[in-house]
Protein backbone atom coordinates (compact mmCIF):
# COMPACT_ATOMS: atom_id res chain seq x y z
CA UNK A 1 0.00 0.00 0.00
CA UNK A 2 1.45 3.32 -0.67
CA UNK A 3 1.70 6.11 1.93
CA UNK A 4 -1.48 7.81 0.05
CA UNK A 5 -4.20 4.77 -0.08
CA UNK A 6 -3.02 4.43 3.49
CA UNK A 7 -3.82 8.11 4.52
CA UNK A 8 -6.69 7.77 2.58
CA UNK A 9 -8.31 4.99 4.46
CA UNK A 10 -6.88 5.91 7.62
CA UNK A 11 -8.74 9.50 7.26
CA UNK A 12 -11.87 7.80 6.35
CA UNK A 13 -11.78 5.71 9.66
CA UNK A 14 -11.25 8.89 11.61
CA UNK A 15 -14.01 10.68 9.90
CA UNK A 16 -16.16 7.32 10.71
CA UNK A 17 -15.13 7.80 14.34
CA UNK A 18 -16.40 11.36 14.48
CA UNK A 19 -19.05 10.73 12.63
CA UNK A 20 -20.41 7.71 15.20
CA UNK A 21 -20.07 9.97 17.95
CA UNK A 22 -22.18 12.43 16.84
CA UNK A 23 -24.87 9.93 15.98
CA UNK A 24 -24.42 8.49 19.28
CA UNK A 25 -24.61 11.64 20.89
CA UNK A 26 -27.71 12.50 19.23
CA UNK A 27 -29.98 9.09 20.01
CA UNK A 28 -27.73 8.34 23.24
CA UNK A 29 -26.85 9.82 26.23
CA UNK A 30 -23.43 8.52 26.63
CA UNK A 31 -22.35 12.15 26.13
CA UNK A 32 -18.58 11.04 24.08
CA UNK A 33 -16.73 14.44 23.65
CA UNK A 34 -14.58 13.49 20.87
CA UNK A 35 -11.34 15.77 20.03
CA UNK A 36 -9.04 15.93 16.96
CA UNK A 37 -6.08 17.21 16.49
CA UNK A 38 -4.19 16.16 13.39
CA UNK A 39 -4.27 12.29 13.24
CA UNK A 40 -5.35 11.84 16.35
CA UNK A 41 -8.84 11.43 17.75
CA UNK A 42 -9.72 11.64 22.01
CA UNK A 43 -12.96 10.10 22.99
CA UNK A 44 -13.41 11.07 26.45
CA UNK A 45 -16.33 9.60 28.54
CA UNK A 46 -18.94 11.15 30.74
CA UNK A 47 -16.61 9.21 33.42
CA UNK A 48 -14.01 10.62 32.19
CA UNK A 49 -12.20 7.79 31.04
CA UNK A 50 -10.76 8.33 27.57
CA UNK A 51 -9.51 6.30 24.22
CA UNK A 52 -7.23 7.37 21.94
CA UNK A 53 -7.09 6.52 18.67
CA UNK A 54 -3.73 7.48 16.65
CA UNK A 55 -2.16 7.17 13.27
CA UNK A 56 0.98 5.89 12.73
CA UNK A 57 2.35 6.68 9.16
CA UNK A 58 5.57 5.58 9.35
CA UNK A 59 3.95 1.81 10.43
CA UNK A 60 0.81 2.35 8.05
CA UNK A 61 -1.33 1.60 11.17
CA UNK A 62 -4.00 2.85 13.47
CA UNK A 63 -3.26 2.59 17.11
CA UNK A 64 -6.37 2.54 19.94
CA UNK A 65 -5.49 3.17 24.02
CA UNK A 66 -8.35 2.38 26.16
CA UNK A 67 -8.56 1.03 29.61
CA UNK A 68 -8.14 -2.39 28.23
CA UNK A 69 -5.07 -2.38 26.80
CA UNK A 70 -3.11 -0.82 23.68
CA UNK A 71 -4.11 -2.47 20.36
CA UNK A 72 -2.61 -2.20 16.68
CA UNK A 73 -4.27 -2.31 13.28
CA UNK A 74 -3.14 -2.81 9.60
CA UNK A 75 -5.31 -2.77 6.90
CA UNK A 76 -5.79 -6.25 5.39
CA UNK A 77 -7.74 -6.76 2.44
CA UNK A 78 -10.91 -4.36 2.90
CA UNK A 79 -10.56 -3.81 7.08
CA UNK A 80 -8.30 -2.37 9.69
CA UNK A 81 -7.55 -5.82 11.50
CA UNK A 82 -5.64 -5.95 14.91
CA UNK A 83 -2.08 -7.15 14.45
CA UNK A 84 -2.06 -10.12 17.08
CA UNK A 85 -5.71 -11.42 17.39
CA UNK A 86 -6.96 -10.45 13.71
CA UNK A 87 -10.02 -8.72 15.67
CA UNK A 88 -11.43 -5.76 13.55
CA UNK A 89 -10.83 -2.28 14.72
CA UNK A 90 -14.47 -0.70 14.71
CA UNK A 91 -16.13 -3.91 16.65
CA UNK A 92 -13.00 -3.36 18.96
CA UNK A 93 -13.75 0.21 19.52
CA UNK A 94 -17.98 -0.19 19.64
CA UNK A 95 -16.71 -2.77 22.45
CA UNK A 96 -14.40 -0.76 24.48
CA UNK A 97 -16.46 2.57 24.17
CA UNK A 98 -19.41 0.58 25.64
CA UNK A 99 -17.88 -1.02 28.35
CA UNK A 100 -16.30 2.85 29.25
CA UNK A 101 -19.60 4.66 28.67
CA UNK A 102 -21.33 2.04 30.62
CA UNK A 103 -24.18 1.27 27.87
CA UNK A 104 -23.95 -0.35 24.37
CA UNK A 105 -22.34 2.01 21.47
CA UNK A 106 -21.61 1.00 18.23
CA UNK A 107 -18.90 2.45 16.09
CA UNK A 108 -19.34 1.19 12.04
CA UNK A 109 -16.57 1.26 9.79
CA UNK A 110 -16.47 3.33 6.56
CA UNK A 111 -19.31 2.27 3.71
CA UNK A 112 -16.51 2.04 1.04
CA UNK A 113 -13.36 1.46 3.19
CA UNK A 114 -11.40 0.78 -0.52
CA UNK A 115 -13.21 3.81 -2.16
CA UNK A 116 -14.52 1.42 -5.40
Amino acid sequence: MTDLEYQDLAERALTAIETACDRINDETDADIDNQRTGGMITLTFSNRSQIIVNLQKPLQEIWMAAKAGGFHYKFRGNQWLDTKDSSEFFTGLSRYASEQAGQPLVFNAPVSVTGK
